[in-house]
């Protein structure tokens, strides 16, 4: 067995010895597979480098005093050599166990986050959310009211990683256990803004949109926690504006109120809602703008919604070589009728 150091030794001399006699790729073959067997006895490259040295001293006698000095300053090189090479093995066994977990949590996320998109001949909807990263910041989410209403969700949390990804698990279950006020956005972030006061740490804030559209009355009620600004299409004029909604993000004071707009919607119209991983992509010659966004949207409109979506992603995605710095959500709903 090769734990006996003797034992090892004497097969170390064996495959040295027949190298040497006639240095064929065979005895090197030999000794990288030995190498394999040292590595599960654990023997440190200091021990193999002293076993070296005993071998060839019992095959060819005296050593010259230099080369025996040599050895001695290898073997103080593969100490620390072996000390690094052992604690960049822990690390990576470290990060390798990180990554699964990380893995596993982007797979719940997934599954806890997902959501229906609503299906109604009234409005046309696009979705797309990719993450940056395993594991995303952002979040969206609908409610639809029978065939009266549409309630739709857009957010972000200010951090990434783990810590987002719960946040965003938890301001999901709280928007469900709002499910007879989702029709009043200004009722809906004011009762978030405490649950996310009193349950996330002080340094991560959240940004939000939050509208609801009534599909009898042809009008769009929301309400902004500092969230990025989305456009809103007029068919009528074929134009584009900001749609803004201002307010507090949510986390900050626990007594925020959150001003409640409307606009009247009419057919060919789109409310357009995203988060700022599309106007903050970056490319090769720095951030796009907002219109540069919009004109990409204006590009792709004699599609679906959906397909606008996906077109406008692809086209930002290739802008940035296909590397997204930052979580990317777009929405557009589109009156159809």
């Amino acid at each position: 067995m090769l734990g006996d150091k003797g034992i090892l030794v004497e097969r170390y001399e064996q495959f040295l010895s027949a190298y040497l006699s006639g240095r064929t790729e065979q005895a090197l073959y030999k000794a990288q597979q030995f190498s394999r067997k040292m590595i599960e006895q654990n023997i440190s490259p200091e021990e193999v480098i002293n076993i070296h040295y005993t071998v060839l001293e019992s095959l060819n006698g005296d050593i010259p005093e230099d080369v025996k000095d040599s050895f001695d300053f290898l073997i103080e090189v593969m100490m620390g050599y072996g000390m690094a090479y052992r604690e960049h093995q822990i690390l990576r066994d470290k990060q390798m166990a990180l990554e699964s977990e990380i893995e596993v949590a982007a797979s719940m996320q997934q599954t806890l986050l997902q959501g229906d998109i609503p299906n109604t001949d009234r409005l046309e909807i696009g979705v797309i959310s990719k993450a940056a990263k395993k594991m995303s910041g952002d979040y969206y989410h609908f409610v639809q009211d029978g065939s009266a209403s549409i309630s739709v969700a857009v957010a972000d949390v200010i951090g990434k990683g783990v810590p987002a990804a719960l946040c965003m698990s938890m301001i999901k279950y709280a928007m469900d256990s709002l499910p007879d006020q989702q029709n009043d956005p200004s009722y809906v972030l004011e009762n978030l803004n405490r649950v996310v006061e009193q349950n996330v740490d002080s340094t991560m804030f959240i940004t939000m949109f939050y509208g609801h559209y009534n599909m009898d009355q042809n009008r769009f009620f929301y309400a902004g926690a500092g969230h990025e600004p989305g456009f809103y299409f007029n068919a009528n004029t074929n134009e584009f504006e900001e749609f803004t909604a201002k307010g507090l993000v949510l986390g900050v004071s626990r007594n925020t109120k959150y001003t409640q707009y409307e606009k009247s919607v009419e057919v060919g119209d789109m409310i357009v809602l995203l988060s700022d991983g599309v106007t903050e992509c970056r490319t090769s010659n720095g951030f796009i703008s907002r219109d540069e966004v919009i004109s990409l949207i204006r590009s792709y409109m004699h599609l679906s919604p959906q397909e606008i979506v996906d077109n406008v992603y692809s086209d930002l995605e290739e802008l940035q070589e296909f590397e997204l710095r930052d979580d990317f959500t777009l929405i557009i709903l589109k009156r159809s009728v």
